[in-house]
């Protein structure tokens, strides 16, 4: 073999190598990045996945037709509990009394009540009086009440109640109150309707479901390497695929925050070789308690796993969100939240989740 071939046998063999070499720096450039498992152990190998419990209406056992909010159990070792009040508001609920000669019974009362508990996509409730303690309360078995009160929402996210929703209230609440001997009055459909849409527009012009999407500068991610990182700010994994929550303080309330990414990706055979290049935080504001500082929150969570995952903050348009623009909607939000205090529909209360739902 001359020298000229030897030349380009190995000048041959040193570009094979380059490509090589390239090609495999190119693949781990790309790959997506995995958690480390030699950092602290994700936060799903201690707690059950948090199940978005459908808290059923205690009058009525094994019922979950009405949207219920999360319930997280065992995320705290001493949950807060909230109040326990009635759910029927004028606020917010079309009202019929029923008036009965002789008390009746819970379990006569649960038995009379129609198999849905839906007018249209409002809900419809039935609250018993107890004489003795002279509240208002959920039907439950075993007790007595001396009068009762029927309910439809005014309205919701849905829309506002029309009057072939009100006709249906009208229907299911004379059943009932056949069935437990009793008389009913109804207020006048036209007043409940207009107050409907009034409601309605207020909720449509001060309702607020706020997101920001992190996207990845460079490379992608991993379910894992996701998880990792959110559960170091608290964040837990939750029933569906792809998706993490933050808890509130107070168990059984909606949770602060979501954190959501492609449900594909968390569900293929092997997640670890999933790219993932962005994921979306949310907050519902109605939905979530002032107190809980929830934009504050997702603020500061934005910007610390764009920080620890290179990422960076956009909105849904994929507009870069600079400081001057988080500042701008933080004081939008005081406002908002000012306007439904102002309502008595403060964000997180049971009036606000219900009109919100």
């Amino acid at each position: 073999m001359s020298s000229l071939q030897m030349s380009l046998a190995a000048i041959g063999a040193l570009t094979v190598g380059a490509v090589v070499v390239y090609n495999y720096w190119t693949s781990r450039k790309n790959a997506p990045r995995q958690a480390d498992p030699h950092r602290e152990p994700l936060r799903d190998s201690v707690l059950p996945a948090i199940e978005p419990v459908l808290d059923a209406d205690p009058a009525v056992p094994g019922y979950s037709d009405e949207a219920r909010e999360p319930v997280f159990k065992d995320a705290f070792t001493n949950p807060i509990q909230p109040d326990r009040k009635t759910q029927l508001d004028a606020l917010i609920d079309v009202l019929a009394l029923i008036e009965v000669d002789h008390p009746v019974s819970g379990d006569a009362a649960l038995a009379a009540l129609p198999t849905t508990r839906r007018v249209g996509t409002k809900l419809f409730s039935v609250e018993g009086y107890v004489q003795d303690s002279a509240q208002w309360e959920v039907l439950t078995p075993g007790r007595r009440y001396s009068g009762f009160q029927a309910g439809v929402q005014l309205a919701n996210r849905m829309g506002a109640l029309n009057n072939i929703e009100f006709s249906e209230f009208v229907v299911k609440t004379q059943a009932f109150a056949d069935v437990v001997g009793g008389s009913v009055g109804f207020s006048d459909m036209r007043e409940e309707v207009a107050r409907a849409r009034e409601l309605d527009q207020f909720a449509s012009v001060h309702d607020a479901q706020l997101s920001f999407t992190l996207c990845a500068r460079s490379a992608a991610w991993s379910p894992g390497y996701i998880h990792q990182h959110a559960a170091r700010l608290g964040f837990v994994p939750g029933a569906i695929p792809g998706r993490m929550v933050l808890p509130a303080l107070v168990q059984g309330l909606p949770a602060v925050l979501s954190l959501t990414f492609d449900t594909h990706a968390a569900m293929a055979e092997d997640p670890e070789l999933s790219a993932i290049r962005s994921l979306v935080l949310s907050l519902d504001v109605p939905q979530t308690d002032r107190n809980e500082q929830p934009y504050a929150r997702l603020r500061e969570a934005s910007v610390a796993l764009a920080a620890q995952m290179d990422g960076v903050v956009t909105d849904g348009e994929g507009q870069v969100l600079g400081e001057a623009m988080l500042d701008k909607i933080g004081l939008d939000l005081e406002q908002l939240y000012d306007a439904l205090d102002a309502r008595e529909l403060s964000a997180g209360s049971p009036q606000a989740r219900r009109l919100f739902s």
